[in-house]
């Protein structure tokens, strides 16, 4: 295997052979040096996505999620992968309607059930050439010189799951018997031991029942590509919702960072977000939005007719998807008290064969379950308390996540994948990478580096904190000049130092094959090439 540091990540770079973006410098090297050995892009993303839960350990966990969108170039497929747990059996509506804060936003009430491990299991399964051990022995690297308790335990179980996968020479065998170590054997049980001794509320049947879901993606056309997202159990339809808004208007006209390209896109987001306040949901536990309704050109149009360039709106207004109707005519859902989001990480992969990967990987402010090394997540806290809401918290049923990968086709074949860090920001730095490469034609190392909005124009998706109606935050970046034209529209214009979301970027041209990887610089974003 090529040795991980044979060249330092750098933000930015570019090559024919492979690249790799995400978070952590080791984490970035770790999937580049699996694309050295002969791995394709499925293999790189499972070793930067294992890697990264110790360089990014305070942003994504491996007790965590991670929802993944894949491009096979062979096959000519795309799929994505519903990286993220349930809710356990125990965590009912009625138990934390008796806590005194509801779903707590850290500690160990608010785990799903951990995914991280078996979406890059069934990643490999699906798509990869390489076995568990390969990919995971950059991480083991990592560990053999820990500087925290859990380092230590980490690295002996995932040795263990190493050690299982070796004694079947099938390679299909061998995962599957990672998978089980983790899901119905020892970690299980120790997971199940921990949470009953300190009141967590995961036990061993809810581990052993999980498996990964296999979905089609929920995709648009906006000029002359294919954007392709998660379901709607994600927050990944409300981008596909506003870029049909802006398809109806000349994105390429106005100036990149312009006060008209922000208005634009941070009013299509505003639609694009009431109907996802109100709508999106685990589908098989609610009635949520055709796809085709949702997305039906004519809806776009209806809606479209609530955007006014002159002025920024400062209300919320869900949609009729199923009648077409611009505005829905009945109150939109209720919020609640709120809660603090830490972040996520990222990471994006590609390969000369055409094969694309984007992931969003995520866990953070939970507890380490006793000796397995594994941090555990706190996704619990995105589902509602609100027995109105189509999100509301049911055991067995998935949260409506953040997490949102992005994949860009073109005639057919991906071309582009997107990651970014930053809950109800996402797609919203989602959409400026979009409209960046596509509309205003720019370098990803341009893309990620011009400056951000976000808006807060909807319900928070961490324990529902109320909409601040008209908001608008922009990054350091943006000039004076554009700001006080926003406030003229009638935004709430507040400013911020550093960048507002995280993103990640790989651009391929699809006649040279030229990949170009970034991140942006300001978050600590890494990328490698060759």
């Amino acid at each position: 295997m090529a040795k991980a540091d044979d060249k330092p990540a750098s933000w930015h770079a570019e090559g024919r052979s492979g690249a790799v973006a995400a978070g952590g410098k080791a984490a970035v090297a770790a999937g580049m040096a699996i694309l050295k050995s002969g791995g394709n892009a499925v293999d790189a993303a499972a070793a930067t996505l294992l890697a990264l839960g110790v360089t990014d350990s305070k942003s994504y966990c491996l007790g965590g999620e991670i929802p993944i969108i894949i491009y096979d170039a062979k096959r000519n497929i795309t799929e994505v992968l519903v990286g993220q747990g349930v809710a356990p059996r125990l965590a009912t509506r009625e138990f934390f309607l008796k806590q005194p804060d509801g779903i707590p936003s850290t500690g160990l009430l608010s785990a799903t059930v951990p995914a991280s491990i078996d979406v890059i299991i069934t990643a490999l399964e699906r798509h990869g050439s390489k076995r568990f051990t390969d990919v995971a022995e950059p991480t083991l690297k990592l560990l053999e010189s820990p500087t925290e308790t859990w380092h230590k335990d980490l690295h002996k179980t995932l040795k263990a799951m190493c050690e299982a996968e070796m004694q079947h020479k099938d390679r299909m065998l061998g995962l599957r018997a990672v998978s089980d170590y983790f899901y119905r054997g020892p970690v299980a049980r120790a997971i199940d031991q921990f949470c009953r001794e300190n009141g967590g509320l995961l036990r061993y049947e809810d581990m052993a029942k999980h498996h990964t879901a296999v979905e089609q993606p929920v995709t648009v056309d906006y000029r002359g590509f294919k954007i392709v997202k998660c379901g709607i159990w994600t927050q990944g339809p409300a981008l596909l919702e506003a870029l049909q808004l802006l398809d109806g208007f000349q994105m390429e006209k106005f100036l990149p960072g312009s006060a008209d390209a922000i208005h634009l896109q941070a009013e299509a987001l505003k639609l694009g977000f009431a109907d996802r306040d109100d709508y999106f949901a685990d589908p098989h536990f609610a009635q949520v939005p055709d796809m085709k309704d949702l997305l039906d050109p004519e809806y776009a149009n209806a809606r479209r007719s609530l955007i006014q360039m002159e002025r920024a709106s400062r209300e919320r207004i869900p949609g009729d998807p199923k009648l077409k109707r611009a505005r829905r005519g009945i109150p939109p859902v209720s919020a609640g008290n709120g809660g603090p989001a830490l972040d996520t990480t990222t990471c994006v992969t590609a390969d000369s064969l055409g094969n694309m990967v984007a992931s969003t990987p995520s866990g953070w402010s939970g507890v380490v379950a006793g000796e397995t090394g594994i941090w555990l997540g706190t996704r619990l806290q995105s589902f509602s308390l609100d027995a109105s809401s189509p999100n509301v918290l049911v055991p067995g049923k998935l949260p409506r996540i953040t997490l949102t990968p992005t994949m860009i086709m073109q005639s057919g074949k991906a071309v582009g994948v997107i990651s970014v860090a930053g809950g109800d920001g996402q797609e919203q730095a989602g959409i400026q990478m979009v409209t960046n490469l596509i509309d205003f034609k720019m370098t990803p190392e341009a893309a990620v580096k011009l400056g951000r909005f976000h808006t807060d124009h909807l319900v928070g998706s961490f324990r529902q904190t109320p909409p601040k109606l008209g908001s608008l935050t922009l990054d350091e970046t943006i000039t004076d000049e554009v700001a006080a034209e926003l406030v003229n529209r009638g935004h709430v214009v507040n400013r911020q130092n550093g960048a507002l979301s995280h993103p990640v970027v790989i651009w391929r041209n699809p006649e040279t094959g030229l990949m170009k990887a970034a991140g942006d610089p300001r978050a600590r974003r890494n990328a490698m090439a060759y």
